[in-house]
């Protein structure tokens, strides 16, 4: 059965952020039928497409080209084209440059819609054994030093949970600061969510420091307070 795509939409498409089975039959179905795909990284994008034998035109639209191409995913949906956006992995839009492109779309009117799926925060909350009632996603914090210690003070009065993304060379160094700010607390940390060397710690963070230290980080981590 051919899927009912309408002309003239941005889907946005949730995918694995991890085993490759982690995709919903309509996301498929969305990807099998649009007319183009928007990636972050093709080559990234193609192994998910080739597992499920979907052949689509790809375009490119990442962090550093994405002012040039989102005028140019505006003219095609308004040409009537159906699009597909879709992150490396997990769901567009949170913590990518997705967000930029979704508003303009909606900005100009153009139908969005959502196929939802899997979710690296979501994932990471699910299994901490932490309040999931009420939480604050921060997404990345800033790369320098004060701006950061400064982003995590703010953090440290509220009364939800906190839900932090981090890339595996600044690990160590936000890790630091956590302990600067918290003290020695408890925390969780969640690395390659659905993968083969999924990795969760329940843990105090200096001896997560210690941990790091002493086994290099790899892969992306999210960090729950």
């Amino acid at each position: 059965m051919v899927y009912n795509i309408i002309a003239g939409v941005l889907y946005i498409v949730a995918t694995p952020i991890g085993n490759l089975r982690d995709i919903t039959f309509r996301a498929i179905d969305v990807l099998s039928a649009v007319d183009m795909i928007a990636c972050e990284d093709t080559r990234h994008t193609r192994i998910l497409l080739n597992r499920y034998e979907i052949k689509k035109p790809l375009l490119s639209y990442f962090e550093y080209n994405k002012l040039k191409r989102i005028d140019l995913i505006i003219c095609s949906l308004k040409e009537g084209k159906s699009i597909a956006l879709v992150s490396d992995a997990g769901t567009p839009g949170i913590s990518d440059p997705g967000a930029s492109l979704i508003k303009k779309a909606i900005d100009e009117g153009i139908k969005v819609e959502a196929i939802p799926g899997a979710s690296a925060l979501l994932t990471a909350l699910t299994v901490s054994g932490v309040p999931m009632h009420k939480f604050t996603y921060v997404g990345f914090l800033p790369v320098k030093a004060g701006a950061r210690k400064k982003a995590l003070v703010q953090l440290k009065a509220e009364d939800k949970t906190v839900v932090i993304y981090e890339s595996p060379h600044r690990l160590i160094k936000t890790l630091l600061a956590i302990k600067e700010i918290f003290g020695n607390i408890n925390i969780v940390i969640a690395r390659e969510m659905t993968k083969k060397f999924e990795e969760i710690l329940r843990i105090k963070v200096e001896a997560a420091i210690n941990h790091f230290e002493n086994k290099k980080p790899k892969g992306e981590f999210v960090i729950i307070i």
